[in-house]
């Protein structure tokens, strides 16, 4: 992805695009936005204990199954998100990083469409992350979801638009 900014400020004094006129929420009219490739990454930490993490790191299949959980949660986003658009997802990418007391997760869509992916990759991300405290729990059940949050995104209208910050694993 491209490393452009946009200013908080071009974004946030925006109007909220899915209520109307009348404050009743509303899908938004994308018919006339342009078809352009789109992607879009969200992170978060699933904070544990060092043991716990240390645990995780032995099973394989807890991660893959996550994984694969965080991918179809990016592409069950529309009926899980009310008035998310469908979209035919052309890439979905997760990574876990397994650290000392915390797990990152980045996770990364993409489509050429009318309409972002932002959804997409917070759903993944969020699923994903779900599923390994799921399996955390018995061993910590401390553990939880910090930082879901969108990191990035490019295409369309508004552009390339990056978070302040630089995720652990780029930096």
């Amino acid at each position: 992805m491209s490393r452009g900014d946009m200013s908080r400020g071009d974004m946030s004094d925006a109007p909220l695009t899915h209520v109307d006129d009348h404050g009743r929420a509303r899908m938004v009219d994308v018919t006339g936005k342009a078809v352009t490739q789109r992607r879009a990454l969200a992170r978060c930490i699933v904070r544990t204990t060092d043991t716990a993490a240390k645990s995780l790191l032995a099973d394989e299949d807890a991660v893959a199954f996550a994984r694969a959980a965080g991918m179809l949660g990016a592409n069950r986003a529309p009926e899980l998100v009310p008035l998310c658009h469908p979209l035919p997802l052309d890439e979905v990418s997760i990574r876990v990083h397994v650290g000392q007391g915390s797990i990152e997760i980045l996770a990364e869509t993409a489509v050429v469409a009318r309409t972002g992916v932002e959804i997409e990759a917070l759903t993944a991300c969020g699923i994903t992350a779900l599923n390994l405290v799921m399996v955390l729990l018995p061993h910590d059940p401390t553990a939880r979801v910090d930082t879901l949050a969108l990191w990035e995104k490019s295409g369309g209208r508004s552009g390339t638009w990056r978070r302040g910050e630089v995720p652990a694993s780029e930096g």
